[in-house]
């Protein structure tokens, strides 16, 4: 069917609307039930929206429905549904195919139904028109809440879905190609806007309590309203220029003239003396040419700086799936009338209108009352209208909804649930990677506008920009959301754009992360006086004055730098303690702070990491005078985050904007080449850019003909090619490393040598003195029957030594064949080892090293530990007869205990003071374990006291015991299990059957009396002082065994026959 010839049916309906005489609509008596034939017809279209382009076609909307709403608007029934019909024809295209169709045939309907759309845009700038629609939708607000009916309600609605669909309507490029300060189609609409005083009503209904129903109708008309529009235009629209912008101005219109003096001056250059016939033919000496011959040049010597191998090749085809993702930004300056317009509509807006709107918005999007990507608007007038407060006489509280942590927080959710759906969604990831730069740049603003606070000169705004820096340079999220976005930048689907509002924002973060640790090198708390007793006689502590801090941290920084990798094991609080958690953060700070005054750099690193503070509360660092902890801990974190810049995943998204650098702005370059000096200088990382692709770069910068203008550029590439060609002159591989992108451990290797196996040299520039490896040779016979050899050598050599160096010196001396005979063995294995009832679930509970199941399972059977899967599974063993069916297996819990002791141990050694600790059980195991009665004989054997009743409910570890005795109690436990396996052998030989007739949970339970037995008989011994007690211990007689046994399966028998 011809779309372009109307369909019978729906000509007929469509006359039987009325006619158009003049400036005068004559309606028809079947006005109305036409109307409404039109819309049961567009219910029913095709996929290929026919009725749509036959209505298109036929101007029904131009010649028809408008004048009909604007001379017949006291017809109510009629007025409805012409904005009803409206509504559905002037929908998106997006909305009604779904999605931009690939088949060229539902392509070209696509392009046909867009190109009505903008026909309908252009009707629609009118003034008349919006005149209709803002008094209807006036009268309606008029209405109380009460007095409205359901009728009412969706009038208002669709009158703001109409106008939402107008403003939505693409420009076409084709048609308007209209100049800066010129009026577009947008521009006429928006002046009928405001002509008609529905400005007014949109700001009304965006501040009212009443109406806060159509906040996201709202909020997106604003959007598409200043669509094409940029802050800066706007605040400057109207308003003479500054000495300062003609300033500036003035030096980018001397840069451009410069460029254009050189390249004239290049261009002059090359032209030849001769004429081109004449030009002769040159040997290029060194340069070969396909066979072993030199290249023979047939132009002049003037064209030969221009010679390349690739001249006269075809360029190669890219595929679409691999080519570079294109910006899809349109800016430009409408008319100046629409810019003063908008200008005061931004003021009203955000004087009265912007708090409230935000905070229901954001409401509605937290409690899922949106639909779909509606989140990318909120984003929208976050970049939009905090940058126009910005610049606009800055004033902190017209925005202050949006200034928070609570921002920071969703906008990074947003941009890593944005990343995961670009990589998941692949079909639509164009449109992902669009919502995930609009994220970025509402994180850019608020960084600007927080840092806009940090220069105001009142105070409380200074102290709230320092609150909210303090938790988003703390927080790993918001600190290293730039670099995760650096290292998983792709030009495939991110434009050019997004990585150069990447790189500003990443500029800008580590900009005022050092700032914010500069400026707090004098900080000072006031001291409280505390009342000391006359007669207390404890030496008193001074504290350290700025300039011991200064070189403490000198001290401090150089470790971090030097240190390759930091503890896992740091536990910073203890979840079992009755301390309450402001308490322990405090502590937390004391042992970070005793750490920094130890110079032990790392340990200090990871217990901040660890620790994770959600917030920090000054007053509570003057307890213990820890105002200067919090600043050398940014200060760490801050050394911490510039060495992970140092990766070859994060240099290149630098090096690919640094391609455009005569596309770029000052500031763009600038960013560029500060990151790479930081990574060169600060980080003496200089050979991380010993690339040739990075080279190559720096000697097109150096031959650019306007090359006055880069001097920022130009001074950094020239100082990393001298480095480099003083490094060429001590490496003979250099020129073969520029072939190559290299990590740290690469350029390390690079500048302190390589070895055979491709380790570091500096491990072994360390010369071994006979003396030490006699030690290492008489150590080794000594100890190596041992399981890691390795590792009970390192303790005892007199010069201490890394496990490589060790290693690699025994392999030398011949004492092991090779490496592999000295390779620890796999926590993997080892745990597989001794667990086999619940296999993958220990494993996940007792790793060191975090790992998915899969990725477990996998390796497992990489390994051959098990031949099926399903060996993998949970098996669940029958209980033996005559046994309770609750009983428990206590390896778990006795492990559990072992860690307590050690832990209570260990703070009581750090604080000095001693009181009572909970065992609190966290799994189901350990509470199961402790209403065992042979378990809880165990305990009140090492000390542990039972609760009270009716005063207490958990066990807790006696404040009476001292260290000492702590880390006896724990050590033994190892050892008694040692002993009972040993008894265990024994009796199997003398009485298998009976053995055979156990099980694993009986051989625990004996395991665990003889725990019992053991540390009473250590208490006696040493309470009598007795010697030679550990003989006496492991003196275990068979017969005893048996009584504990008869007495365990009694008490199993008992609790059975209650049962």
């Amino acid at each position: 069917m011809d779309l372009f010839m109307m369909n019978c049916e729906l000509l007929a309906t469509c006359s039987a609307l009325g006619y158009l005489e003049g400036d005068i609509y004559h309606k028809e008596p079947d006005c109305l039930e036409s109307v409404k034939d039109l819309i049961r017809y567009l219910r029913h279209e095709d996929d290929t929206r026919d009725i749509r382009q036959q209505l298109g076609a036929g101007q029904i909307l131009q010649n028809d429905l408008l004048p009909i709403i604007t001379q017949h608007t006291q017809d109510k029934p009629l007025f409805d549904a012409c904005i009803r019909l409206m509504v559905n024809l002037t929908q998106p295209a997006l909305l009604c195919f779904g999605k931009v169709p690939d088949d060229p045939a539902f392509r070209h309907h696509f392009l046909q139904v867009t190109s009505y759309l903008q026909a309908y845009k252009e009707a629609f700038a009118d003034e008349k028109i919006f005149t209709v629609l803002s008094e209807t939708l006036y009268n309606l607000l008029q209405l109380d809440w009460e007095q409205r009916a359901e009728e009412d309600n969706l009038l208002i609605e669709r009158i703001l879905l109409l106008v939402r669909n107008v403003l939505h309507v693409p420009a076409d490029p084709y048609e308007e190609k209209n100049v800066d300060d010129d009026a577009s189609i947008h521009d006429k609409l928006l002046w009928a806007i405001h002509m008609s005083g529905l400005d007014d009503l949109l700001k009304f209904l965006a501040c009212a309590q009443s109406e806060q129903q159509w906040s996201f109708h709202i909020l997106e008309i604003i959007s598409l309203m200043f669509r094409d529009q940029t802050s800066e235009l706007l605040v400057n629209a109207g308003q003479m220029r500054s000495a300062q912008e003609k300033q500036k101005d003035m030096q980018e219109l001397e840069l451009l003239r410069q460029k254009e003096l050189a390249e004239k001056r290049s261009r002059t250059l090359l032209r030849g003396a001769r004429h081109s016939r004449f030009r002769g033919s040159y040997v290029i000496q060194g340069l070969k040419a396909i066979g072993e011959k030199d290249v023979i040049f047939h132009q002049g010597l003037h064209n030969f700086k221009n010679y390349s191998h690739d001249v006269g090749k075809p360029t190669r085809r890219v595929p679409k799936r691999k080519q570079m993702a294109q910006d899809s930004e349109n800016q430009r300056r409408s008319a100046l009338n629409v810019r003063l317009f908008l200008r005061e509509f931004c003021i009203d807006f955000l004087e009265n209108c912007y708090n409230r709107l935000m905070y229901l918005v954001k409401e509605g999007l937290i409690r899922e009352r949106a639909q779909q990507h509606d989140e990318t608007y909120y984003l929208w007038a976050i970049t939009f209208f905090m940058a126009f407060n910005r610049h606009q006489n800055f004033r902190p509280d017209v925005v202050s909804e949006t200034i928070s942590n609570r921002t920071f927080h969703f906008i990074e959710k947003n941009i890593t649930n944005y990343y995961e759906m670009m990589l998941t969604d692949r079909k639509d990831a164009t449109s992902w990677s669009r919502r995930m730069h609009l994220a970025l740049k509402a994180y850019q603003e608020l960084l600007l506008t927080v840092n806009e606070m940090d220069r105001s000169k009142d105070v409380n705004i200074q102290h709230s920009s320092n609150v909210i820096k303090s938790n988003i340079f703390y927080l790993m999220e918001f600190r290293e959301i730039f670099l995760t976005l650096l290292r998983k930048y792709d030009e495939r689907m991110q434009p050019r754009s997004f990585l150069r509002d990447l790189v500003e924002s990443t500029h800008l973060f580590l900009k005022m992360l050092e700032r914010f640790c500069k400026g707090r090198n004098s900080l000072v708390v006031q001291k409280k006086r505390v009342k000391r007793r006359k007669h207390s006689q404890k030496t008193l502590q001074t504290e350290p004055t700025p300039e011991d801090l200064e070189q403490t941290w000198q001290i401090v920084s150089q470790e971090l730098r030097a240190s390759e990798s930091l503890t896992q094991s740091a536990v910073p609080f203890d979840a079992t303690s009755e301390t309450p958690v402001d308490e322990q953060r405090t502590e937390a700070l004391g042992r970070i702070q005793d750490c920094i005054m130890s110079c032990a750099g790392p340990e200090a690193l990871s217990l901040l990491r660890a620790a994770r503070f959600p917030s920090i509360n000054i007053s509570v660092l003057k307890q213990r005078s820890l105002h200067m902890v919090l600043i050398i801990c940014i200060k760490m974190l801050l050394i911490s985050l510039n060495a992970k810049f140092a990766n070859p995943s994060v240099v290149r998204p630098y090096i690919i904007l640094l391609r455009s650098y005569s596309q770029n702005s000052v500031h763009t370059n600038h960013c560029i080449t500060r990151m790479l000096h930081r990574l060169a200088v600060d980080l003496k990382m200089e050979a991380l850019l010993y690339q040739l692709s990075i080279f190559s770069m720096f000697n097109k910068i150096l031959e650019d003909p306007a090359v006055a203008v880069y001097q920022e550029l130009v001074t950094f590439a020239k100082y990393v090619l001298n480095r480099f060609f003083v490094f060429a002159t001590k490496n003979n591989k250099a020129f073969v490393e520029l072939l190559f992108w290299k990590n740290v451990g690469a350029v390390r290797e690079m500048t302190e040598g390589y070895n055979k196996d491709g380790s570091n040299l500096l491990t072994s520039l360390h010369k071994w003195t006979p003396e030490e490896e006699e030690q290492l040779q008489r150590l080794y016979e000594e100890y190596k029957d041992s399981g890691d050899i390795v590792e009970t050598i390192l303790p005892l050599l007199s010069i201490s030594h890394t496990r490589r160096e060790v290693v690699s010196h025994m392999v030398s001396m011949g004492l092991v064949d090779s490496v592999k005979d000295l390779k620890k063995e796999s926590p993997l294995f080892i745990v597989f080892s001794v667990i086999f009832i619940d296999v993958l679930g220990n494993i996940l509970k007792r790793i060191t090293a975090k790992r998915s199941r899969a990725r477990i399972v996998d390796k497992i059977l990489s390994m051959g530990l098990v031949s099926d899967r399903r060996d993998l599974y949970k098996k669940r063993k029958p209980s033996a007869p005559g046994r309770s069916s609750g009983m428990v297996r206590l390896s778990g819990p006795v492990l559990w205990l072992q860690n307590s002791l050690n832990r209570t141990a260990d703070d009581r050694e750090e604080d000095g003071v001693s009181h009572p600790v909970a065992l609190v059980p966290l799994t189901e195991e350990n509470e199961d374990a402790m209403e065992n009665k042979a378990f809880q004989k165990l305990l009140r054997a090492v000390g542990i006291r039972a609760p009270t009743d009716g005063q207490e409910s958990f066990w807790r570890i006696s404040s009476s015991l001292s260290v000492h005795q702590l880390r006896s109690v724990a050590a033994s436990l190892d050892m008694v299990e040692e002993t009972a396996a040993e008894g265990d052998s024994e009796g199997n030989q003398e009485n298998s059957l009976t053995v055979e007739m156990e099980d694993n949970d009986n051989q625990e339970m004996r395991a665990q009396a003889l725990r019992a037995l053991l540390l009473s008989r250590q208490r006696k011994c040493a309470s009598s002082k007795s010697k030679g007690k550990y003989p006496t211990y492991l003196k275990i007689s068979k017969k005893r065994r048996r009584v504990l046994d008869d007495d365990d399966d009694d008490d199993d028998d008992q609790r059975g026959n209650e049962q």
